[in-house]
């Protein structure tokens, strides 16, 4: 009787542990989804901030005489095609699918801004202009703001999966929603310098 009863209480007292365990990794898991979801927060706070210099960009840039065309028209594009990926602002994703269409999005609106300031050497009044150097100063802040927050949100990612992926949270993660997260990758080609050509549609850059 009493091998029983000690039988028994072992029992319980493996119990006991193991569903502490579960409820600390648990508890872990909740707080490191949070981390990771702030982190995503804010990485489309900065990309936000980024589309909302554009209007005041394109007010400043259509006041230079002859400013190419197509370079203008390709940022407007880009930042249109850019609010058509849809994401929620309060959750990361966890399909890496959206997130690598959303990335592929913010690329090439970043490389069509970045297309736009090149030309924009090419324009000494633009240059001289104070509402365009503010702008241009306003979006290479936001670019640096924008690769920090997107290195913050693959650091808390990263913790995020490996809690995902240790025992014991392994074993009941996915049960409770808990599943990895996909990190932002390098943009393809950006080792590489923009190859820029000037199309100002046969017509030479304004001389001054």
């Amino acid at each position: 009787m009493n091998k029983i009863w000690i039988v028994l209480i072992a029992i319980v007292g493996l119990v006991v542990v193991l569903g502490l365990s579960v409820a600390g990794s648990y508890n872990g898991l909740v707080g490191k989804q949070q981390g990771v979801d702030a982190a995503w927060a804010n990485v489309l706070n900065q990309y936000q901030r980024r589309a909302d210099l554009v209007p005041n960009l394109v007010k400043t840039v259509q006041g230079s005489a002859d400013f190419e065309k197509s370079t203008l028209e390709a940022v407007v594009n880009a930042r249109a095609s850019v609010g058509k990926v849809t994401v929620d602002p309060g959750k990361s994703p966890e399909d890496p699918a959206t997130l690598q269409k959303f990335q592929e999005a913010q690329g090439q609106f970043t490389s069509a801004l970045s297309r736009l300031l090149v030309v924009a050497e090419n324009y000494p009044d633009l240059k001289a202009s104070a509402g365009f150097r503010d702008l241009q100063a306003q979006l290479e802040g936001t670019e640096n703001r924008i690769s920090v927050e997107r290195g913050r949100f693959n650091d808390v990612a990263k913790e995020y999966n490996t809690g995902v992926r240790s025992f014991p949270a392994v074993l009941f993660a996915g049960i409770f929603g808990f599943h990895p997260k996909p990190y932002f990758q390098s943009d393809a080609g950006a080792e590489k310098a923009p190859d820029v050509k000037f199309d100002f549609g046969g017509t030479p850059a304004p001389a001054h």
